[in-house]
């Protein structure tokens, strides 16, 4: 496994200069008995660009926007040791395709007690959903980090997969 860099700091977002939400639309409730149902999920229809997948672990310090936390050198450790767990995915594919090679990046947010709030593959270059998907269950299943400094923490764990490469 090659992390091109062991963790990186996405860009921030920063609120819009109105700093205001619009106002929320009125409707009549009479209007609620009309809007049909959701429709029903659709099954795959390929690879996927981002996918956040909600923790079942607790919420509390998920909630901002923004995140400013910082990565200290326990929780790089936890996240590194994760992707390398995480490459056994890559190696049950490669029983499937021995050509398979790519990169995946994995979006994980930390609360500031270290919990995992919410996992998503941010970008998938390997050709197919399968190794990513497995990937982020990796880091879901984790459910907790060590704290990162500061507050909550939104980062992106690089991972290169190259076969016969560790």
């Amino acid at each position: 496994m090659v992390l091109d860099k062991p963790v990186e700091q996405p860009a921030k977002v920063t609120p819009s200069a109105a700093g205001s939400a619009p106002p929320a639309p009125s409707f009549n409730h009479a209007q609620l008995d009309e809007v049909p149902p959701p429709p029903p999920p659709e099954p795959d229809a390929g690879p996927v660009k981002s996918t956040r997948v909600a923790s079942s672990s607790g919420t509390a310090g998920c909630e901002p926007k923004v995140c400013a936390g910082a990565v200290t050198s326990e929780l790089e450790t936890a996240l590194a040791f994760r992707a390398k767990q995480a490459h056994r995915c890559y190696d049950q594919a490669l029983t499937q395709d021995n050509t398979l090679q790519g990169k995946v990046q994995i979006s994980v947010r930390i609360a500031p007690s270290g919990n995992v709030c919410n996992v998503g593959v941010a970008s998938n270059d390997m050709g197919t959903p399968v190794v990513a998907q497995c990937v982020a269950g990796y880091f879901k299943q984790a459910a907790h980090f060590p704290s990162p400094k500061g507050g909550c923490l939104d980062t992106v764990v690089p991972i290169s997969f190259v076969p016969g490469g560790r």
